[in-house]
């Protein structure tokens, strides 16, 4: 293996890795507190937690595989079934994430309806929908036989061996990428732009009580009023950094493997493999930056991780403490005998 191949496989074990033990956790999140269960945007969260454990343990470790020994890990069976499932999982992420979306702009934009038009039952309704559009193009590429292992990427995944087939697998491929990735991201930019505008508007009402305040404030200490203002400064930058943070982390990771895929579908341009490969770990990426983005860096899943350690730490404590009285009550009987 060449000094490349050797750092894609370490990205790759890095990724699968941090990989499961956020997504793990933001799952334990999820079975430990009952408030993280009863909000409706927590459904759209575990389905997408779902999404990239599977991937995680599915799709990366074949691809780990795959720039090992250059050539299809497993039989064609496995292979099939790999690929149909990071088909399905990829669009299934993506669509969750629009889900996402939607829920915070219906919560921000129509905050005194919310709770009526985004019940359980929607939030349901929704979820079964990205699960039935997630699942027809998989089952349209494995009936076609446009599952397989692609060398360009080391993965299994869409792929047409056929060169009769090249005019419909283009055709497919388009619209499969126009509604996944093309779909997720305008309803992603729309939603948070949206999302955007009435907190910059809060933010300015919120900024002219504030200054209004500190003219009445004469004698208000100096040191006072610049936190004041710095604190006005942060409120106006924390909600574009949270929407910029949404929608880069998605262009980031999804787009240089879409632009790759279709790119790839000409065949004037040559693609090289190393380029394939580290698209495709972009692409996986996105199974480690979503717990954090999502969910692991809120505050709620902050408390409530930070509750599990410590439940652990306290019961291992408490067993290590039980254990040392034992064994001091051990030491003591055996004196006395």
């Amino acid at each position: 293996m060449s000094i490349w191949e050797l750092t894609l496989a370490f990205v790759v074990v890095v990724l699968m890795l941090v990989a499961l033990l956020a997504n793990v956790l933001v799952l334990l999140c999820f079975l430990y507190s009952a408030d993280i269960r009863k909000q409706v945007p927590g459904l759209f969260i575990l389905n997408l937690t779902f999404c990239n454990l599977l991937m995680t343990v599915s799709s990366m470790p074949l691809t780990l595989a795959g720039i090992i020994y250059k050539s299809q890990p497993g039989g064609d069976q496995i292979c099939h079934a790999v690929g149909f499932l990071e088909t399905f999982l990829t669009t299934n992420s993506m669509l969750s994430m629009a889900a996402l979306s939607i829920d915070r702009w219906i919560a921000v934009v129509f905050p005194l309806s919310y709770h009526s038009k985004m019940r359980y039952r929607d939030a349901a309704l929704i979820l079964s929908y990205t699960w039935l559009h997630s699942m027809s193009f998989p089952i349209v590429a494995a009936s076609l036989s446009w599952v397989g292992f692609h060398h360009l990427y080391a993965s299994c995944t869409l792929y047409n061996k056929r060169p009769e087939d090249r005019t419909q697998f283009v055709i497919f491929t388009g619209v499969f990428h126009a509604l996944s990735f093309l779909l997720s991201l305008i309803i992603l930019c729309f939603t948070y732009l949206k999302v955007l505008k009435v907190a910059r508007f809060h933010c300015k009402r919120i900024d002219v009580i504030t200054m209004q305040t500190l003219v009445l404030l004469v004698d208000i200490h100096p040191s006072v009023r610049e936190r004041c203002l710095e604190e006005q400064k942060r409120r106006r930058q924390r909600a574009t950094k949270k929407i910029s943070t949404f929608i880069g982390t998605f262009i980031l990771c999804f787009a240089p493997y879409v632009i790759t895929r279709l790119v790839e579908l000409s065949s004037v341009v040559h693609i090289n493999s190393h380029w394939g490969i580290i698209s495709k770990c972009l692409a996986y990426s996105k199974a480690v930056s979503d717990p954090f983005v999502y969910s692991l860096l809120r505050h709620q899943y902050k408390k409530t991780w930070k509750d599990i350690i410590n439940k652990i730490l306290k019961r291992s404590s408490i067993n290590s403490s039980a254990l040392t009285s034992e064994s001091h009550n051990q030491n003591i009987s055996q004196l006395n005998e």
